[in-house]
């Protein structure tokens, strides 16, 4: 058979380029220390080193989540345990108060001024952040500042309710962080207590401040309770000679407990077993307009007209939905005459406007509260008499109720939060004087706060030994992701690590193979009919 030159040269070519290739597949191993380097070279090893590369990341993942979760929970254990010391020595301190009878106004101002370098220590803490700047009490608003300081001893949390949790495997999550509400706030009270605060519309400026607060009547106030109170400032002409005043309501049913009272800024305020104080100049509020109907206002009047039985007439007044029917049941001779009528007891007239509200002069209608109010549903006899328009309906437009200036809110609830307690310690301890009345209260403010910090120690203690029981979660996790990490690595360390060895054994064969074929190339390529002449 006839071998042409050309393909002499392809089969060469060939054979070397593939023993070229081996040769410098094997090198790329032994570089790498790899033994599958594409998928081709074992497809069945190649997809079994995918699924462990993949499982080694995961691992590797969930182990910075495990050194994350570590880190914030020894982070809060800390500050819990900081929090529980503070709290120890502040029971010691309540007892230290309790003690009456030998201690002096002057002792309790001491004493105050610890608890007040201990309210604001316990204020950091619970405001603690992470090594991320984030809120370890905060909820989800890991960016907010959980706990604010509003006035003199008023706190607000700004948190939220939530909780984070961080996944430390394919199925366990765990709780890294809690939330100051639960932890700090929301801690049942001994006896039923308030909370103060001012209302956020208020328009004073500076704007006005409310104290704590103290419950000193617990029987008084338990009869007031759950009801909460609102402290309004009326009109400065509420009261004679014209004066700051306020008046204190039932918030919900606007009972008046304490009427149009001269305001002294700083000067305590009792009512329904409660005491607090209120400092600032606060902003007055408007007095009513009131709306007035004249007689003669639609129409002149028309005198004489007899309405006595049985040519009497009716007409309704309407004061905002409220529709009382008034009767003229006598000869009317003039404007006098009208408010005669409508003013009497004997005919019912006087019990229904005083139902509206409503008061009647010779001049006509008025309704001091400055609701408006409408006459109607009367007649053209009516009309004449009175000069207004009863047939289609005549209504005042120049009422303004009165508006209330600034307010504060005194709240009930049933829980108090721990900065609360403290501060109303201090404050209980500043205003003591030598008297026996004035260390009963305080007598019983130390007892309040004596249960009050025991409810805060058993709910902090119980969350440290959640955070145990977390710890202990994340170390036995750990420890399991230890052991699957090391079985996953031997494994693929079986798949594809190289046997050194046989490698550079098969490599010195491709190399002889290699030369082999190069030298038979030159060896072929050079045959010629010339060479046996």
């Amino acid at each position: 058979m006839r071998v042409s030159t050309s393909e002499m040269f392809n089969v060469a070519n060939r054979g070397i380029g593939n023993a070229n290739a081996a040769m410098v597949k094997t090198q790329q191993q032994l570089s790498t220390g790899l033994r599958v380097l594409t998928p081709s070279d074992d497809p069945v090893a190649a997809t079994k080193i995918m699924q462990l590369n993949e499982n080694i990341a995961r691992i590797s993942q969930f182990g910075k989540n495990i050194n994350s979760a570590e880190n914030d929970l020894q982070l809060e254990e800390t500050t819990l345990n900081g929090v529980l010391s503070l709290i120890q020595r502040m029971q010691e301190i309540s007892i230290q108060a309790g003690n009456t009878a030998t201690l002096t106004a002057s002792d309790y101002l001491a004493l105050a001024s610890e608890v007040d370098a201990r309210l604001d220590e316990m204020l950091n803490l619970v405001n603690t952040r992470n090594a991320n700047g984030d809120y370890i009490f905060a909820g989800y608003k890991g960016s907010t500042q959980p706990f604010e300081r509003l006035g003199e001893g008023q706190f607000e949390y700004r948190g939220d309710d939530g909780q984070k949790f961080v996944k430390i495997s394919e199925s366990v999550k765990i709780a890294v962080s809690d939330n100051g509400k639960a932890l700090f706030m929301d801690l049942a009270s001994a006896n039923p207590t308030i909370r103060t605060r001012i209302s956020s519309a208020n328009t004073s400026n500076p704007p006005i401040g409310i104290s704590v607060g103290q419950v000193v009547d617990q029987d008084a106030y338990n009869a007031f309770y759950p009801a909460d109170m609102a402290v309004s400032f009326n009109a400065d002409s509420a009261v004679t000679p014209p004066a700051k005043n306020f008046t204190v309501t039932n918030r919900a049913t606007g009972e008046v407990l304490l009427a149009n009272h001269p305001f002294v800024s700083g000067h305590a305020i009792e009512v329904a077993g409660v005491s607090f104080s209120i400092v600032g100049e606060p902003k007055s509020g408007l007095p009513a307009v009131a709306a007035t109907r004249p007689f003669g206002v639609d129409a002149p009047v028309a005198f004489p007209f007899d309405f006595s039985p049985p040519n009497d007439e009716t007409f309704e007044v309407n004061v905002d939905g409220r529709v009382e029917s008034f009767v003229l049941d006598a000869n009317v001779t003039s404007t006098a005459d009208l408010a005669t009528i409508l003013n009497s007891v004997g005919n019912g007239n006087a019990a229904k406007l005083a139902n509206l509200g409503i008061s009647v002069d010779a001049t006509g209608f008025r309704m001091p509260a400055g609701v408006n109010f409408t006459v109607q549903s009367g007649s053209a006899n009516i009309n004449g008499v009175m000069g207004i328009d009863t047939v289609a309906g005549s209504a005042s437009s120049n009422g303004v109720i009165a508006k209330v200036g600034d307010q504060a809110f005194i709240e009930a609830t049933d829980n108090q939060d721990i900065l609360l307690t403290l501060a109303r310690l201090s404050d209980a301890m500043k205003n003591v004087t030598n008297n026996s009345e004035s260390k009963m209260i305080l007598k019983g403010v130390v007892d309040s706060t004596l249960i009050n910090l025991s409810n805060s120690q058993t709910r902090i203690l119980e969350n440290v030994s959640q955070l145990g029981a977390r710890f202990n979660t994340v170390e036995s996790t750990k420890e399991l992701h230890l052991d699957t990490e090391l079985v996953s690595k031997e494994v693929l360390s079986e798949l594809q690590d190289l046997d050194y060895a046989e490698a550079a054994s098969r490599l010195s064969k491709q190399e002889l193979i290699l030369q082999a074929a190069q030298s038979t190339f030159v060896r072929i390529s050079q045959l010629s009919l010339f060479d046996r002449l």
